[in-house]
């Protein structure tokens, strides 16, 4: 049984968090860029201290300073979590099988890099395996031939135009030549080892290819994998290395889930105790409750419709914090969301529902008060109605014989049904009668007699003086 405060969602949670640090710690722990994981990670501890200790400062320094360290990151190690996404992709087997069994070339291999090793010519061979080196191995010369002792030798004998670099071996064939490597960066390694070797070290510490060495200096053969060297003393050694690494046979050890489970056991462990401390640190607000008002923001009303009213017009909503990540919700722009596209004409209760809400990641809807709003909607209807022009005090002597009128004489109003049935004219903004003159225009606005009833017209009216008309 597991305790009532940890779900099976976060059992799963942090597994699945585990499984990706040591995914993450298998690749790149012994490159370069393992270092710069590990200070990433000192960083983030301060950051959550600093966060839990209200350190507003120093946290918030921390948290602009890590937007801009994952923005160098991905500048800088560019090529490693190239590499990294590359084999956690699932299809990679699809689309880059295994090399074909290379058994028989590895004789003539080996004897040839030991020859090259007696006459004190240096040689840098890489072995392709699953891990694609596209982006690792640079600017060599495209051969695509058999293997063999005269081509080997031709490659890598002093003075030729392609000895300077690597040769890669790819699918029983020699694909490229003269190929640059990356370098090592580990600061561990002997001095004496040269640009040859720092290479070969550089490209195994980022790729799962076998790379063998031939020093000219030493006349030592020697084969990197995984950012670690193995001297061999003969050619025999050398063709049984190959045969182990890079055509394994096809029946291979079937290891149980035990002991998948239970293998390289301390930093796995290592890693679930950080990945446990980081939830319980993240998730330690879990269960608080706090109190807000918020606005209700109603939409989706059919365009038949129009709202005259709704009651209340903010809610008390109770909302849990399931994280200590999740901002306070005073910091929130909180409303809820109210979908009236289902409503009919007339009162309508609607009531409130948790997905109303937009709320973060790691906060949740405890309870609404009122659980329910009503809404009164009616018909939207349009009516032509005459322009009525509001004169103030009585026109000048001048004026005798003329009317004031509008042009346009009447304008479409628009709004709800109730609303619309008692307007009968619309007004223009007053104008003094006594300062008319004949033959000259009026610019006045329109006004609406509430603010349900909309005029459908923008611009002013014109305001003129025109001879009455004798009736008969």
């Amino acid at each position: 049984m597991l305790p009532s405060f940890i779900r099976i969602q976060d059992l799963a949670d942090i597994l699945i968090m585990t499984f990706l640090l040591y995914q993450l710690y298998s690749w790149f722990r012994k490159t370069r860029a393992m270092q710069v994981l590990l200070g990433l990670g000192v960083v983030t501890l301060i950051y959550f201290a600093t966060r839990f200790l209200d350190l507003y400062m120093t946290s918030w320094i921390l948290q602009e300073l890590g937007t801009v360290l994952i923005i160098l990151i991905i500048v800088v190690f560019q090529a490693e979590i190239r590499q990294a996404l590359y084999r956690f992709s699932l299809l990679r087997n699809f689309f880059d099988p295994r090399e074909k069994e290379q058994h028989s070339h590895f004789q003539q291999i080996s004897d040839t890099l030991f020859m090259l090793a007696g006459r004190r010519i240096g040689a840098l061979l890489v072995f392709k395996r699953m891990d694609s080196l596209a982006d690792l191995m640079l600017n060599g010369v495209r051969l695509d031939c058999e293997i063999s002792p005269q081509i080997l030798e031709t490659i890598f004998y002093s003075g030729t135009p392609l000895h300077d670099g690597a040769a890669l071996i790819r699918d029983g064939r020699i694909a490229l030549a003269s190929c640059h490597l990356p370098l090592s960066s580990n600061p561990d390694l002997p001095q004496y080892l040269g640009t040859r070797h720092r290479a070969a070290l550089g490209l195994s510490e980022r790729t799962d290819a076998i790379v063998v060495a031939v020093s000219e200096e030493r006349g030592e053969v020697s084969l990197a994998d995984a950012g670690e060297f193995l001297k061999l003393g003969s050619p025999a050694a050398l063709v049984a290395a190959l045969e182990q690494r890079v055509s394994p046979v096809n029946e291979k050890t079937v290891l149980t889930v035990w002991q998948k489970l239970f293998s390289n056991l301390l930093p796995k462990m290592a890693l679930l105790l950080i990945v446990t401390a980081f939830w319980a640190l993240i998730t330690f607000r879990q269960g608080q409750i706090t109190t807000v008002t918020t606005p209700v923001r109603l939409q989706g009303l059919a365009d038949e419709l129009i709202l005259v009213r709704s009651s209340p017009e903010e809610l008390e909503v109770q909302l849990k914090s399931l994280s200590s990540l999740t901002p306070t919700p005073a910091k929130l722009d909180i409303s809820a969301n109210v979908d009236l596209s289902g409503i009919r004409e007339g009162q309508t209760v609607v009531r409130i529902k948790n997905s109303d809400f937009s709320l973060p990641s790691g906060m949740a809807v405890s309870s609404v008060n009122p659980s329910s709003i009503k809404v009164f909607a009616e018909k939207k209807v349009r009516k032509t109605v005459p322009v009525r022009v509001d004169l103030r005090g009585a026109p000048g002597p001048g004026m005798r014989g003329y009317d004031v009128v509008s042009d346009p004489a009447t304008v479409v109003v628009e709004g709800p049904a109730g609303q619309i049935s008692r307007v009968e004219s619309i007004a223009t903004e007053e104008i003094d009668a006594g300062r008319l003159v004949r033959g000259k225009e009026y610019r006045k606005n329109l006004l609406p007699p509430s603010k349900m009833v909309t005029l459908l017209r923008d611009e002013p009216v014109l305001i003129k003086a025109v001879p009455r008309r004798n009736k008969r």
